[in-house]
């Protein structure tokens, strides 16, 4: 499990950020925003991020363009998210990336149309193998029990497609992430990608690491900072003491 800060959660400034991941002990980063609010990968300045992750010898471990995430009856919207994937798989081979995390294509103000998003993330699941990438599909809206993600998954049914799993999503919409985060292992997509946030709130953060570990998951732990520095300090802490307390434990 390889912890890493997503940086705009801390700051839109690189190096800032990069200064933090450091600071903190964390190994990797994940980027969404980078300069700002409208610079958004992978649309930003690449030569200056590449330059500044080389001086830290920080990897990046997945990458959120903002794909996919209205409903799959907006058909102009999704195909041209799908239009636009080569300059997301193109960035992703340039700094060494191999995650992009995506939307479910489920927003929560309509019932759900699994079978017509299972369809849109399949044939994006094969633009992004031809890349040599994966998908992480969030938990979220309408599917934001990790047993939602599960069955979007089962329908989906494409091994360049994953869960990004976001215990601390499924608790605020009122769902059990232990029974969300077994549901996930039982699924065929397979959990690529797991958001860290509210590490001391009811998301079970021991609990859950301990299954990650018992299951062999060795993908990016993303922990998002909403608050101050300080907060930022904490949270990475607790998570590492967790996920060394998870490997032990797993041994």
């Amino acid at each position: 499990m390889l912890p890493a800060l997503v940086t705009d959660t801390v700051s839109q400034d690189l190096g800032r950020a990069v200064h933090y991941t450091l600071l903190w002990g964390l190994e990797g980063v994940v980027l969404r925003t980078v300069g700002g609010p409208d610079e958004r990968v992978p649309f930003v300045n690449e030569a200056r991020l590449r330059t500044r992750l080389t001086e830290a010898d920080l990897p990046v471990v997945a990458v959120d363009p903002g794909l996919f995430e209205g409903a799959p009856e907006r058909r102009a919207v999704w195909m041209n998210d799908l239009a636009a994937f080569d300059e997301t798989a193109a960035f992703c081979r340039r700094v060494g990336c191999g995650i992009v995390l995506v939307g479910a294509l489920a927003p929560p103000d309509a019932p759900p149309d699994l079978d017509a998003a299972a369809g849109v993330l399949r044939e994006a699941g094969a633009f992004a193998a031809r890349g040599s990438l994966r998908l992480a599909v969030r938990n979220e809206g309408a599917c934001a029990s990790g047993e939602g993600l599960a069955d979007l998954l089962a329908r989906v049914d494409h091994p360049a497609v994953g869960a990004a799993w976001q215990p601390a999503e499924a608790v605020a919409a009122g769902h059990d992430p232990a029974a969300g985060l077994a549901a996930l292992h039982e699924s065929p997509g397979r959990i690529t990608y797991v958001a860290v946030r509210d590490v001391e709130g009811a998301a079970g953060w021991p609990g859950q690491l301990a299954a990650l570990a018992r299951a062999g998951y060795e993908g990016p732990l993303g922990l998002e900072v909403h608050g101050r520095a300080q907060d930022g300090l904490k949270s990475a802490t607790a998570l590492l003491t967790m996920r060394r307390a998870a490997l032990r434990e797993a041994r």
